[in-house]
């Protein structure tokens, strides 16, 4: 029985090959037959009968030969591929789906995804009036704004957050057809059957409106010349129902000189179009649909329902010298058209519901063809930046194709507006924030699905908190450690994962921090237990480790660890302890593990006000980094104090520098203070903000979290090109760039390079001379170099102090911004130690300018950014040269990825869709973010301030204005003509200087003989009306009036 069952089942397998193999060899007939009919028809010796292949049959054979099989784009795209290449086609790479034995499909619901159609809005409030449409739409993405025009003269702007920012409402009993917006005049125009109008929508005044009439024809479509050499006025084009296509030209001073008709009570000012310079030619038999100006092939592209010249393409000029124009021929016309810039192609769709794909130069045939639509095509838009095409039929259904490979993405429809709609639904697709925006009797709102998923998904490259962020500059590849001890290695420039090691020092112990080599091959992680391993980076295989302390796991916790040294004989890393030792742990070629090689000592007991200590220097045997350390004992003779103190042991972090001619280890505790060991002078010094009120004690406020050593790049690039005599050397394998270095373990900005550094020994009865001499000669040494290093500190009041390598405060930066950034955790630089970004405990990153710094202290540090890149702590970030970008570590989780200069949000590792560093175009930010960038621009320089006067009018130049015609001197226009030679006239008032004729004597005295004297001309005597001479006159006579009166009355009595 299971013999039979065995056989019946090889049986049908061997069937369903059968069949396989005659359809496979039907369809290669059917291909062969294809382009034996194509290859006629392009040398124009074919003849159409009844077995033409066309798109709709080689459809229907190729679905009834495999059925559900094979997807329809792919239908399509292999269509396409072979009318376009009349070579046979690699049937593997079409048909390798069967190859396999599963037939399992991607998800229909996955691929559809490009708009979210749930996620649509909608804006109904003052766009259009009762029983009215929307005809036009128009984004101005320099201003960042939309302009809507409904039928019945209802013309909006809507800003950024599509809220009304004007708008005006045209009493006309004609209906407007179509908008746009003039850039160079500021102006919004739109069109109507018999007028064209121009509207200042900054205008206040009720007669902001502009009619130029009349038009002869019924114009019913318009659109704007962007040119770069119009640089005080703007050109349209528009087109009318008898063929036309008019292209008009405007400055300001047509809306000044030209104007006439007034009328009462009226918000138009009309214009005549005889006035204007208008060309016009005819281009089409039947009515212009759709005219556009195409920036990126300097021609302009007008489509009519004229099956003959469906579709115009070719230079604005054409419209004057009336030459021959390209005209591309469709089957019942043209109704919309689009161009891809990127593809560089011209998109055409109309009422044979076909979209044709044209190269612009070739208008014989179309390139390809997009089926699908039962409806006629009314409009078309593109998507730039993800290359897709948008097309709309009157049945109101949109469908999005993919522009390079004409696969179908998403058909959605919309089942508002009336039947009356159904010729008019304008449409515009956003570039700038990813939505698709149509218009009926309201304004519907379509986001992209990436874009949803950008602002409201949150980010989480792991899911737990962050602890380390390294960056490996050789392979371009990031690596994330969280508290799970998962590692995790991705690519920088897609965001894709690319492997992930679990468990790297076992089982539920927490990997803390990490550091990477400058060649990119090794890697070092820290643990909480103390353990140290050094992995390769590429295979992820052990390499090195050092083995788990005998002590207490907590003390032995690794906070940090630096690499200084990567080679095939030795390896030596640089580690703290949360306990606050630091020491070298090393391993050599014969070694199988590390092992502890120096151990930096604890603090000493400094001088109160001379807080430094000398120190007895003796080469290292066991390492060549670092020498052996010995402190004084007679401390008492360095110094009058008779107190000292002890300071903090509780290291939160450290910076180290090795290059030529310096040798400093810095660290920094809670309690603000920073111990900097320099081997070259063989000193020790405390470094601390002074407070006055206790000295024993340092606010908590100023505790430090992050510190890192800033180093000139002259200075950099000086020190390579030298070659000094050694004693010590130190690898150029163990300078990392200028990296991150904060309160939790990451890796450190370390600058070595190849140097030798002789370090100068004392006996063990040295005296005090015997520790001074080493101290004046590197001091020598030091000056001679010309840039000495800056050690930058970041501190829990949200400051970074800069300090001296004398351990003197330059300077203190505090971050400006509105919102209080928090205490800082974290500073790292570029590799050419130009900008210093800090990033803090409330999610901000700073960036400062430190180049001129550097340069001449003298000079400020100026602030350029400031964003809210996390809404909770920043652990790490790092600067990337080459992609400009900025990546940032929180303890949310997530690691995410911006734009250096302008902070820009790219997305975050772990999204599923792909980087795109190129493109700044949208403006988006995470879903936890609701703070754009901050960009503090440069103080200008002072100037001297310049005394400004109100104009006033000039008599000469008013009487040198000529008169205008009389044809314009009526009564109407009297007050129009003197107030536009009044303000003609207008001029600066004319100030004559003061002349100076003698200067002061030393005889006036040591103040008053340096004043100038200044010589001032007697005033002319000015004439006095008049009707006021006659009042001074009746009032000098008033005593004698009063008198005469006086007497006439005593003698009355």
């Amino acid at each position: 029985m299971s013999e039979k069952k065995h056989c019946v089942k090889e049986g049908c397998s061997a069937l369903k090959s059968l069949d396989f193999k005659n359809a496979l060899e039907q369809f290669q007939k059917l291909v062969e037959k294809m382009i034996i009919q194509k290859t006629k028809e392009r040398s124009g010796l074919y003849t159409e009968d009844d077995d033409e292949i066309d798109y709709d049959k080689f459809y229907k054979t190729t679905r009834a030969l495999f059925g559900s099989a094979v997807k329809d784009h792919n239908i399509q795209a292999f269509f396409r591929k072979t009318i376009n290449n009349l070579d046979m086609p690699d049937w593997l790479e079409i048909f390798g789906c069967f190859t396999g034995e599963s037939d399992d499909l991607l998800s229909q619901s996955k691929e559809s995804m490009v708009f979210l159609v749930s996620e649509k809005k909608q804006i109904t409030d003052s766009v259009v009036k009762r029983k009215d449409v929307i005809k036009g739409i128009v984004k101005v993405s320099h201003l960042d704004f939309t302009i809507t025009a409904s039928q019945k003269g209802v013309i909006t702007i809507f800003n950024n957050q599509r809220k009304v920012q004007a708008t005006i409402n045209i009493e006309d009993t004609a209906w407007i057809t179509g908008c746009d917006f003039l850039p160079q005049l500021k102006y919004v125009v739109a069109v109507t059957e018999s007028t064209v109008l121009v509207w200042d929508y900054k205008s206040e005044d009720k007669n902001n409106c502009y009619v130029i009439k009349p038009m002869k024809n019924c114009l019913l479509c318009v659109c704007t010349v962007t040119t770069p050499d119009h640089l005080a006025k703007d050109s349209i084009l528009m087109g009318d129902d008898k063929g036309y296509v008019y292209l008009l030209t405007m400055t300001n001073d047509d809306f000044i000189m030209k104007q006439y008709k007034p009328e009462k009570e009226s918000q138009f000012r009309f214009l005549d179009s005889e006035n204007f310079n208008i060309l016009k030619r005819k281009l089409h038999d039947d009515w212009v649909g759709r005219v556009k100006y195409i920036s990126a092939l300097k021609c302009f592209g007008s489509c009519s329902s004229d099956s003959l010249r469906s579709f115009v393409l070719d230079d604005i000029k054409r419209l004057d010298d009336n030459l021959p124009v390209r005209e591309f021929s469709v089957p019942r016309g043209v109704s919309a058209f689009t161009y891809c810039g990127k593809a560089k192609v011209v998109v055409t769709g109309g009422n044979d519901r076909v979209l044709r794909l044209w190269n612009p130069a070739v208008n014989i045939r179309p390139t390809g063809k997009l089926f699908g639509h039962k409806h006629g095509v009314v409009e078309i838009v593109t998507n730039e930046k993800d290359q897709h095409v948008i097309s709309l039929s009157c049945a109101k259904v949109f469908r999005v194709w993919d522009i390079q490979t004409l696969a179908p993405l998403q058909v959605f429809h919309d089942n508002q507006g009336s039947p009356e709609e159904l010729d008019s639904f304008p449409m515009v697709f956003d570039n700038d924030h990813g939505v698709l925006i149509t218009g009926s009797d309201v304004i519907d709102i379509y986001p992209l699905a990436n874009v949803i998923e950008d602002t409201r998904q949150l980010p989480q490259t792991h899911e737990k908190s962050i602890n380390a962020l390294i960056y490996n500059r050789a392979l371009h590849q990031i690596l994330t450690i969280c508290t799970e001890s998962i590692l995790k290695v991705w690519d920088l420039e897609t965001g894709y994962q690319i492997c992930q090691i679990e468990d790297a020092h076992g089982v539920n112990t927490e990997v803390t921090c990490a550091a990477i080599e400058i060649n990119g091959f090794y890697v070092a992680t820290g643990a909480c237990d103390g353990t140290v391993k050094i992995w390769e980076f590429e295979s992820g295989q052990e390499f090195k480790a050092l083995p788990l302390a005998q002590d207490s796991e907590n003390e032995h916790r690794v906070l940090k660890i630096v690499y200084l040294k990567a080679d095939e004989s030795q390896h030596a890393l640089l580690v703290l302890e949360q306990r606050g030792e630091m020491k070298i742990i090393q391993g050599n070629s014969t070694q199988t593990h590390l092992h502890v090689a120096w151990v930096l000592p604890d603090a000493v007991s400094f001088p109160r006000r001379n807080p430094v200590v000398y120190l007895l220097l003796k080469p290292d045997t066991s390492q060549d980094f670092f020498p052996a350390i010995r402190l004084l004992s007679n401390i008492s003779s360095l110094s009058d104090d008779t107190e000292n103190f002890a300071p903090s042991v509780e290291i939160n972090c450290f910076a180290v520098l090795k290059v030529e001619g310096w040798s400093l280890i810095a660290t920094g505790s809670a309690n603000g203070e920073i111990i900097l060991w320099d081997f070259e002078s063989a000193s020790v010094r405390c470094l601390h903000e002074t407070n006055e009120d206790s000295q024993d004690s340092v606010s908590q406020e100023s505790g430090i979290n992050a510190m890192l050593f800033l180093v000139h790049s002259a200075f950099t690039s000086r020190k390579r090109s030298s070659q000094p005599s050694t004693t010590v050397r130190v690898d150029v394998s163990a300078i990392p760039e200028h990296e991150s270095s904060s309160l939790n373990p990451h890796k450190e900005n370390v600058e070595i390079d190849k140097v030798n550094t002789e370090i100068t020994t004392a006996e063990d009865t040295a005296t005090s001379e015997n520790i001074q001499y080493p101290k004046m000669n590197i001091q020598s040494s030091k000056a001679r170099v010309g840039h000495s290093p800056i050690l930058a500190s970041a501190h829990e009041s949200g400051c970074i102090r800069l300090w001296s390598s004398q351990g003197d405060l330059m300077k203190e930066l505090l971050p400006f911004s509105k919102d209080p950034s928090g205490p800082l955790t974290v500073l790292c630089t570029d590799i050419s130690t130009k900008i210093l970004l800090a990033g803090s405990k409330e999610g901000y990153v700073i960036c400062w300018n430190i180049a001129s710094f550097l340069e001449d202290k003298k000079k400020q540090v100026k602030e350029k950014l400031c964003w809210r890149a996390h809404n909770t702590e920043v652990v790490d970030l790092f600067h990337e040269e080459e992609k400009n970008v900025v990546v940032t570590a929180s303890v949310d989780g997530s690691v995410r990825i911006w734009h250096a200069d302008s902070g820009y949000y790219f997305g975050y590792f772990g999204q599923s869709r792909k980087f795109e560093l190129s493109d700044t175009s949208r403006l988006i930010l995470p879903p936890d973010v609701n703070n754009f960038t901050a960009i503090i621009k440069e103080e200008s320089k002072p100037m001297e301030k310049k005394a400004e006067y109100p104009l006033m009018l000039d008599k000469d130049k008013w009487k040198s204005l000529t008169r205008l015609p009389l044809v314009l001197e009526k009564a109407q226009h009297t007050n129009v003509i003197q107030d536009f030679k009044f303000f003609q006239a207008l001029a600066p008032e004319k100030m004559e200087p003061q002349e100076i004729f003698q200067t002061g004597s030393k005889e006036a005295g040591a103040v008053y003989g340096i004043l100038p004297i200044y010589e001032l001309e007697i005033p002319a005597e000015v004439s006095m009306p008049k009707s006021l001479q006659r009042i001074k006159a009746m009032k000098s006579t008033g005593w004698t009036m009063d008198r005469d009166s006086n007497e006439d009355e005593g003698q009355d009595k």
